[in-house]
């Protein structure tokens, strides 16, 4: 049996346990997609741009309706079904149950990077170098670029990127005499400052994040996930990984985080409150604080991600781009719209305007982007730290190829450490426990170390 064949039996059993299981959607490998790549190339698009047609397009961005009607102006022989089908997890498994179905699938459709490889492993996207767009790499950042490059495909094309920064108080800051952290060392240092001159503030909260933890093992040089096709490596006590531990373990033993759940009601209030001071998060928080904190316009600034020895290192925290499914009668016009959302000079400045944060090195590097300096954030110009944190991140990152399903039970491992503020290499070890053996019944080739 051939890779290929070996990944559709791999992922025709994990639709068939997704259908059986209630797991939040569970698990989003599933069986190919039913179609093949019609092959093509970068004059296709053109011809096909040029002639027109129907295309439907799965997102939830903000930016999505406007880039839309600027696509349509431009090429108005072609009609953008755009359809919001849900936020990340609820998209995911409808589109799953799309590919699992053989039809029903958008042609064009929004992914974060953490969900991409699952989607790709099933042979449900088009590899878009086909049409040219690997040529595309050197106006895209490292990060975003190798996130949609799995297997050796390109499937996909990067929308915005999450390098991670420190938002902080400044008006908490000064109030208690915290000097911003530089190292992960200042920063247990100021929350116990912080917590001790305020029983009710606390440096930042946590209640244990997937996605957080995993930017954090990332940044600290762990690798915990290697992935090949569907051999898969699991090593959540690597290096990096226990460097994270080390630091955070003083947070949560110490009881020196917040517990308040996160996008809740409660955490943008102590938000708004200073009972929380700082947030290490991805480039696109700007615009959520901007828009849902507005009672602290001016308190915010930001800062690089603390380090662990002074030296610029950083990673990724959410984020993604658009994939072209197999399924998609007309892939030549999807591709061409791809190409134009998030690779197009007009595309761009609506995603821009909607606070979205580039992965196109092409803004990034602009007067204009980095000169911004919003009074939210007191007149800094933070556009500045995002861009520097983004050249720091560092390369090497992998993903699980059912990263969404280990995402889905963190809460019951690693979250039982946070609940009972006890050493998170525990929750970690149970974490890699219930994934390998998820993985290997799964039929992937999952081994541990």
């Amino acid at each position: 049996m051939n890779s290929t064949s070996r990944s559709s039996s791999v992922l025709r059993r994990v639709a068939t346990a997704i259908a059986t299981t209630a797991v939040l959607g569970a698990t989003l490998v599933a069986c190919s997609a039913g179609g093949s790549s019609s092959g093509g190339s970068a004059s296709d698009i053109d011809a096909a741009l040029k002639q027109g047609g129907t295309i439907t397009y799965w997102s939830w961005t903000p930016s999505a309706e406007a880039q839309v009607a600027a696509f349509e102006k431009e090429y108005p022989k072609v009609n953008v079904k755009l359809v919001n089908a849900g936020t990340n997890t609820t998209e995911y498994t409808k589109l799953q149950n799309t590919i699992k179905a053989g039809s029903g699938a958008p042609d064009v459709a929004q992914v974060e990077y953490y969900a991409i490889p699952q989607f790709a492993l099933s042979d449900s996207l088009v590899d878009l170098s086909q049409f040219g767009l690997d040529k595309l790499k050197d106006d895209y950042t490292a990060g975003p670029w190798g996130s949609v490059n799995v297997g050796g495909k390109l499937v996909g094309l990067p929308q915005d990127s999450g390098p991670m920064a420190m938002f902080y108080n400044k008006t908490v800051f000064d109030k208690y005499g915290i000097a911003v952290p530089k190292t992960w060392d200042e920063y247990v240092a100021a929350a116990e400052k912080l917590h001790a001159a305020d029983p009710n503030a606390y440096i930042t909260s946590d209640s244990g994040d997937s996605g957080f933890a995993t930017s954090m093992m990332w940044q600290a040089g762990g690798r915990p996930f290697q992935v090949d096709g569907t051999k898969v490596s699991v090593n959540l006590q690597d290096e990096g990984t226990k460097k994270w531990t080390a630091t955070w373990n003083k947070l949560v033993e110490g009881k020196l985080l917040s517990t308040v759940p996160g996008w809740s009601d409660e955490w943008y209030k102590a938000l708004g409150n200073g009972s929380i001071a700082t947030l290490i998060t991805g480039a696109w928080m700007p615009g959520t604080l901007e828009a849902s904190v507005k009672e602290s316009s001016g308190q915010w600034r930001v800062a690089p991600t603390p380090t662990y020895d002074g030296t610029a290192t950083n990673s990724e925290n959410g984020g993604g781009g658009q994939v072209v499914l197999k399924q998609s009668k007309n892939q030549a016009l999807a591709a061409g719209f791809l190409k134009w959302l998030n690779n197009d000079e007009k595309s761009i400045k609506v995603f821009l305007q909607s606070g979205g944060f580039p992965s196109t090195t092409k803004d990034l590097n602009s007067s204009e982007f980095l000169a911004d300096a919003p009074e939210y954030f007191g007149g800094q110009k933070i556009n500045e730290v995002l861009v520097a944190g983004a050249k720091d991140v560092s390369t090497g990152w992998q993903y699980l190829p059912f990263q969404v399903y280990a995402n889905s039970i963190f809460a019951d491992s690693v979250g039982q450490s946070y609940a009972s503020n006890s050493d998170l290499n525990t929750g970690l070890k149970a974490w890699q426990k219930s994934l390998v053996e998820y993985g290997n019944q799964q039929g992937f080739t999952v081994t541990s170390k």
